[in-house]
């Protein structure tokens, strides 16, 4: 198994379950060698460097990936995934998914994702900012998922991994929580605010906004880069 992992907060409760799991302490140390941001795990997934992540959901749409209905979604809100308002438009380089619906939604402005974004939102305050989680609900009546877990190979493994994860509520520890709040510069109460806006279990709610995503990016072309 060679599993890459988004090290970002909103997968904190994913990363905790991997370290208690029963997989091999190889496996989980490989792990965490094969950390990255969303768009370098999209490559890695691509060029079979890794054979399973949780990967930008618009990269998931390829037909080589196997998916589980695992996911990284905002019910509403996310917090994380935003638009700096009056600012010049700039796509976020560790992003795909998000990149894109900043385009299918037209907010202009500069693009920013994960910990960075949930850190300039506590700081600078949320009128500073669009939501782009918030937007597409307010639009679409529906969840958008973010990312998404896709998979080439050790099937069994990886649906067993994610079913036991998905029936579990897993408790982070709070010498976690300090250690996180430590090296993200985000306060232990401010992480546990964060995790309630995000989800993982995709239900038909989740699938018919992801494919409507799909469809819209499609029609144009699969290509934010002109905001």
């Amino acid at each position: 198994m060679k599993f890459g992992k988004i090290d970002y907060l909103n997968l904190l409760p994913f990363h905790i379950f991997l370290k208690r799991s029963s997989l091999t302490n190889a496996v989980k140390k490989g792990i965490e060698h094969k950390k990255d941001v969303p768009s370098k795990l999209n490559k890695a997934l691509l060029n079979n460097r890794i054979d399973a992540a949780v990967i930008s959901s618009i990269e998931s749409r390829r037909s080589k990936y196997k998916k589980l209905n695992f996911g990284i979604v905002a019910k509403k809100d996310v917090k994380s995934v935003l638009v700096r308002k009056s600012s010049e438009p700039k796509l976020d380089v560790a992003s795909a998914s998000s990149n894109m619906l900043a385009k299918i939604l037209n907010i202009k402005g500069e693009v920013i994702i994960g910990d960075r974004a949930l850190k300039a939102y506590l700081q600078e305050g949320e009128s500073k900012f669009y939501d782009l989680g918030k937007i597409w609900h307010s639009r679409t009546g529906l969840p958008f998922v973010f990312g998404r877990f896709c998979y080439t190979k050790n099937a069994s493994a990886y649906n067993k991994l994610v079913k036991n994860f998905l029936k579990q509520n897993i408790k982070i520890p709070r010498y976690i929580l300090e250690q996180y709040a430590t090296s993200r510069g985000i306060s232990p109460n401010d992480i546990k605010w964060y995790l309630k806006f995000i989800t993982y279990k995709m239900g038909k709610k989740e699938q018919q906004g992801l494919k409507i995503f799909i469809k819209k990016a499609r029609a144009m072309g699969f290509n934010p880069k002109q905001l």
